[in-house]
């Protein structure tokens, strides 16, 4: 029998099963024996049968696909949420289509429309923002939505991002902690909701130690950006002695220009924390104290609220947060119960 054309019927004519077995094997999630598993792959890998899932997704109306928006890669957080994503959905029997978008509302309005065209059965958003219309439509059409790490007024959509706001009040006690009294902070991309409430964060947690902000500057999320505004800031005759850079992927192009085009060392004359704690962040390198965001637990809850909702278990929108931690690596100076601690090893 020709490869090409083996049915499910023939499958189960050669192992000796229902058609209905057949398809159940061949559906992710459905209940079947491993014995049965196995006789009946062994009967379809023996004829050259592959199940046509787009012809099921018609069937079913299940399309099994999940779109995933981004708004860039080049930060090293993405590529590893996308890494982790795309296993755990697997996992359930679903597959990513990933999707670039600009961060404006519109931009992603007319990308979102091209996922809504292959009819998808659930979209996460990773740092991008949702327009009040493209909510509606969503809502409309029963798409479930998740926003991953990034923060939503519109309470009809779930949302999932570490605890920024702890984690830049934490940054900001770390650095007072460290003896600093010059302590500034490069910003992200000011639309995001990581952003402000990391810079919320950090300036409460300098207002509670009696300190203000020395310096600000703007990288937008984007390493050429960071490091133009490291050198400006740093330039002044007065520099800051600590700064917190809003993300790691900018705190390694700070950390970079600080070195390299200003001659100044890390952490003898400046301290630099970041946030994510990505895999480059223990790099010798940079050794870069940071917040770790919890990205596994991340995944975790984005996926249970998409499944919840595809699968009907549980409709109601949430908004979790996963609490990040710190890192203590070399980029800042120590403060005196960290030191402590290490001579006590």
């Amino acid at each position: 029998m020709a490869r090409e054309t083996a049915t499910s019927m023939d499958v189960a004519r050669h192992a000796g099963v229902s058609q209905s077995a057949v398809s159940r094997v061949f559906t992710p999630g459905a209940s079947v024996s491993r014995q049965m598993a196995d006789r009946v792959r062994a009967s379809a890998e023996q004829l050259g049968y592959r199940p046509n899932v787009l012809a099921r997704s018609m069937i079913t109306g299940k399309s099994r696909l999940i779109g995933l928006v981004v708004a860039y890669l080049d930060n090293q957080f993405y590529p590893e949420i996308l890494e982790k994503l795309s296993t755990r959905l697997q996992a359930q029997g679903y597959h990513v289509l990933v999707f670039m978008a600009q961060r404006t509302a519109g931009d992603i309005d007319a990308v979102l429309q091209e996922i809504l065209d292959y009819q998808v059965d659930g979209i996460v958003l990773a740092s991008v923002a949702i327009s009040s219309s493209l909510a509606e439509r969503c809502d409309a059409a029963g798409i479930p939505v998740v926003l991953f790490n990034r923060g939503q007024k519109d309470n009809r959509f779930s949302t999932v991002t570490s605890d920024n706001f702890a984690g830049g009040k934490a940054l900001a006690e770390f650095l007072v902690a460290g003896g600093h009294h010059r302590i500034a902070y490069i910003a992200g991309w000011e639309g995001a909701s990581t952003q402000r409430d990391r810079e919320a964060g950090f300036r409460a947690g300098l207002a509670a130690q009696g300190q203000d902000l020395f310096a600000r500057g703007v990288g937008n999320f984007q390493s050429d950006m960071a490091a133009a505004a490291a050198v400006e800031m740093f330039s002044c005759r007065e520099r800051p002695d600590a700064v917190f850079v809003a993300n790691d992927h900018m705190a390694f192009a700070v950390m970079d220009a600080l070195r390299h085009r200003l001659g100044l060392r890390v952490p003898q004359d400046v301290s630099v924390v970041g946030f994510d704690d990505v895999q480059l962040a223990a790099w010798p390198s940079f050794d870069l104290t940071t917040m770790r965001q919890p990205s596994g637990r991340m995944v975790e809850a984005t996926v249970t609220a998409l499944m919840d909702k595809i699968e009907g278990r549980n409709g109601a929108p949430q908004q979790l947060q996963v609490d990040a931690r710190l890192i203590v690596r070399g980029s800042a100076r120590l403060p005196d119960m960290y030191v402590a601690a290490q001579e006590r090893k």
